[in-house]
């Protein structure tokens, strides 16, 4: 039988990072001994030149296909082995991420750049079966960055604004995939809820 995808989507400072790594510490979630993983992919050469085109001003274009290219890799060498065995799939960020980010930086490229992304991906990639959206004013997650002592070229108010409505009108065409959690909670409240909500789903498979 094919194993599950769980996704944790999110814009920077949602949360949703710190809580996949207590979901790989809860031994009732790790009792179903699921694959965790991320993107952009770490240790590898796309995930390693994503990270250096993060950090750089590379252009908008390149960059989504830096960040398809890792998730091709994602796919091949892990993801559908995974599944193909029968074992879930937790990810931190996956192709949601690329919609709702390059959706946004490709505005002065393309007229409906959340479309083209979406049908560059249409044909191969595989669809989750259950995500998380980690939903937060951009404002709140800003600040969250700033404590980080870093920021990425990514975590500005205004730009967030917009892969927020992107992320939050993903979830309304696919309810039945996604669900929203209010990343303004305590972390503890959060933690719980996802672990509630992921239990259930590997119980019912």
């Amino acid at each position: 039988m094919r194993g599950k995808l769980i996704t944790l989507e999110g814009i920077d400072g949602s949360g949703k990072s710190t809580v996949a790594k207590k979901l790989q510490e809860n031994p009732e979630i790790t009792a179903f001994e699921p694959v965790f993983t991320r993107e952009p992919t770490r240790g590898t050469l796309t995930g390693t030149a994503v990270e250096k085109a993060i950090q750089s001003n590379t252009d908008q274009l390149a960059e989504l296909f830096l960040f398809t290219a890792d998730h091709a890799e994602h796919l091949a060498k892990l993801v559908k082995p995974a599944l193909e065995n029968g074992k879930t799939v937790i990810s931190d960020r996956y192709s949601d991420s690329r919609y709702a980010y390059q959706g946004i930086t490709l505005k002065k490229y393309l007229e409906n750049p959340l479309e083209w992304i979406k049908n560059l991906h249409r044909s191969w990639t595989v669809v989750p079966d259950l995500t998380f959206l980690f939903d937060i004013r951009p404002e709140i997650s800003v600040e969250r960055c700033g404590r980080r002592g870093y920021q990425s070229k990514f975590e500005k108010i205004d730009f967030l604004r917009g892969v927020r409505e992107i992320f939050l009108r993903l979830a309304d065409e696919e309810p039945d995939r996604f669900i929203v959690i209010d990343a303004s909670q305590p972390p503890q409240e959060i933690e719980m809820e996802v672990t509630e909500e992921v239990l259930e789903f590997l119980r019912r498979y």
